[in-house]
């Protein structure tokens, strides 16, 4: 008996088709994957405090290290930033209330007005990074599709943004299927130059309000307009965020005021 082998072949790729269509993901499932990235990056029902060291590492300059301790209560859109090291910067502040977010410096005793795409502390890290990611709120989903980030499998989205008051128009966004959880994100201007590159390895579990909480345990945010060339290779700034400590335990309505600033920059 002679076997047709175009038929065959032809069989093996609609099969093979067949699979791949069926275990895609759709569109409903790319829209409640997203939000739930949204979702995972923000502690609704409950307070957030955890002690932050925001290494800075400059190209031939070496590293400077930044510490401090964040306050957030995400229900109302609050959170207070109050630095703790070095010496130097000791007392500095940032307090995000009213929709309105405010710089302390203890030297003047003054408050000015900040913004979320203001770096912090002349770091690669915008205040924004601090703070609940609006993926889903923000963005509309321009393409997805279904890749490999090393050991991980993710959905990679591109999203553009809904409106100008954005910090970037246009985001790439790694999110793995099986947890919600962002792995890495890139960050475009308009003209859809790269100019961030965020990577997230690991995350660790605080429990609270009944609920579980994944935490970065460090996030890498590398700056692509900003390095030089050593050695002949190109290197970039970067700022290593390492989080510990996290607490779900509530806070006085006061932590997230202009005078517990005031009074904490004197301790």
């Amino acid at each position: 008996m002679k076997l047709n082998l175009k038929k065959i072949s032809i069989t093996l790729f609609a099969l093979t088709a067949l699979s791949f269509s069926a275990n895609a993901i759709s569109s409903s499932d790319a829209s409640l994957l997203l939000k739930k990235a949204e979702d995972a990056t923000a502690f609704y029902g409950t307070d957030f405090t955890a002690s932050y060291e925001i290494a800075q590492q400059k190209p031939g300059e070496g590293r400077s290290v930044t510490n401090a301790t964040i306050y957030r209560r995400d229900d109302e859109s609050k959170w207070t930033i109050l630095i703790t090291a070095p010496l130097k910067d000791k007392g500095k502040g940032y307090l995000q209330t009213d929709n309105s977010i405010w710089f302390y410096d203890p030297a003047d005793h003054r408050f000015t007005f900040s913004s979320s795409k203001d770096k912090f502390q002349g770091t690669n890290a915008n205040t924004a990074d601090f703070a609940p990611q609006l993926y889903n709120q923000n963005y509309n989903i321009e393409s997805f599709e279904e890749v490999s980030l090393g050991k991980f499998q993710c959905v990679l989205f591109t999203l553009k943004a809904k409106s100008k008051s954005v910090d970037y128009p246009t985001i790439k966004l790694w999110v793995t299927k099986n947890d919600g959880l962002t792995r890495k994100k890139e960050d475009f201007s308009l003209s859809g130059q790269k100019l961030r590159t965020t990577v997230i390895p690991s995350y660790q579990k605080v429990s609270g309000n009944g609920k579980d909480y994944h935490i970065p345990v460090s996030m890498v945010i590398q700056d692509n307009l900003k390095g030089k060339k050593i050695n002949g290779q190109m290197s970039y700034e970067k700022t290593t965020v390492s989080i510990s400590n996290a607490t779900l335990a509530k806070q006085d309505n006061a932590v997230y005021t202009k005078p517990y600033l005031e009074l904490m920059s004197g301790k």
